[in-house]
């Protein structure tokens, strides 16, 4: 597997600026944060943003975007020229290794895919991103104790921003977790079933080529298990709100074609679990053109179907989510400079949009870099 972060440079020379970091054991999790040092002195109010790194890495590979997030941000409160009297909003930067990778690494071969040799693949991936999720929400409820015992200073903001297997997790988090306001997802994908499909397919499985046609016995096999499509629904994006829409679904696992809007029957339950999930909350969506890990192609289905409800005009455009898809036409499985780029300005404009009035009307970007 390509290292998804390979380009990624908080600056954009061999030598980014320096930021410190502090180590604490939570809930038996090394936890790393960035920008303690850093935070304004006249800092009452935090924001935390939490770093998911990818599948086969470690919490290490995320020390550049934090430096550039951090550093952006503290450059822009000094630009604003705050006196050490007014109160300004710090940031600081969060990550740990995932689940089975680096310090929690158990089974080296579950972190592999089909071709690989890892049968459990489908099992094995979503079950470590999902509950790498689970412990962000974990870390959310104790972090405060552990970085400000005196309780001088409160976190009021969380953000979230994960690549690939990080960003499978973010959209979890985005989804499950209230406290997460916003999510920067970077080469994930919110179609599970889409992409494993796609990828049983490339891999030859024999639950998808013995099938009549292709793929039509992929879902409930031993590849895919009925207990993990039942678990899909519940956590992944496009499993949970679909699972409320008739998609005329075809005999392959695949969705290759527009979803159709929601019968107002449908809408009447869709909305509760939309309100519940992602109402008010900005999300970053950023894929690579030419992405084939994680193709784009495998998440658009899904996200056109969304984008369309939450836009402006769409019919949930009362529950003010603000999203923004943008694709770096040139990007394969990484993290290019673009990529940090908009993500820094996106972390910069929710933090800045947290001190004014919410929006409430939804808003769609669609862009092209």
């Amino acid at each position: 597997m390509a290292d998804a972060s390979k380009e990624l440079d908080a600056s954009g020379s061999s030598n980014p600026p320096s930021l410190s970091r502090k180590t604490y054991p939570i809930a038996g999790i090394l936890t790393s944060v960035f920008g303690l040092d850093e935070l304004p002195e006249q800092t009452s109010e935090v924001a935390c943003l939490w770093l998911l790194h990818q599948r086969l890495s470690t919490q290490e590979r995320m020390e550049k975007v934090a430096t550039a997030v951090i550093t952006d941000w503290n450059t822009r409160i000094r630009e604003n020229g705050a006196s050490s009297s007014q109160p300004v909003k710090g940031l600081i930067a969060v990550a740990f290794d995932q689940r089975n990778h680096g310090t929690r690494l158990v089974d080296p071969l579950g972190n592999e895919s089909w071709k690989q040799g890892n049968p459990r693949h489908a099992q094995d991936m979503f079950s470590v991103f999902q509950g790498t999720a689970r412990d962000v929400s974990l870390l959310i409820d104790y972090l405060p104790s552990f970085l400000f015992p005196e309780s001088d200073r409160k976190i009021t903001d969380n953000l979230v921003l994960g690549i690939s297997l990080g960003g499978h997790a973010a959209w979890s988090c985005i989804l499950h977790e209230p406290r997460i306001s916003a999510g920067v997802v970077i080469i994930g994908c919110p179609d599970y079933v889409n992409l494993m499909a796609d990828r049983a397919r490339l891999s030859k499985l024999p639950s998808w080529t013995n099938g009549d046609p292709p793929g039509s016995q992929f879902l409930g096999s031993r590849d895919f298990p009925p207990s993990l499509l039942d678990a899909v629904r519940k956590y992944d994006p496009a499993g949970l709100f679909l699972n409320y829409v008739d998609t005329k679904a075809a005999i392959s696992p695949l969705r290759t074609g527009p979803l159709p809007e929601p019968t107002e029957s449908e809408k009447v339950a869709l909305r509760p679990l939309l309100a519940r999930s992602i109402a008010g909350k900005r999300i970053l969506n950023l894929s690579g053109g030419i992405d084939k890990l994680v193709p784009y192609h495998r998440g658009e289905v899904f996200l056109s179907w969304l984008k369309q409800a939450v836009a402006s005009n769409g019919w949930f455009a009362d529950g003010a989510v603000t999203f923004e898809d943008i694709i770096d036409e040139n990007a394969a499985h990484e993290t290019t400079p673009k990529m940090v780029d908009e993500a820094v300005r996106f972390i910069r404009d929710t933090l800045d949009a947290s001190s004014k009035s919410p929006e409430t009307l939804g808003s769609v970007r669609e862009s092209k870099i």
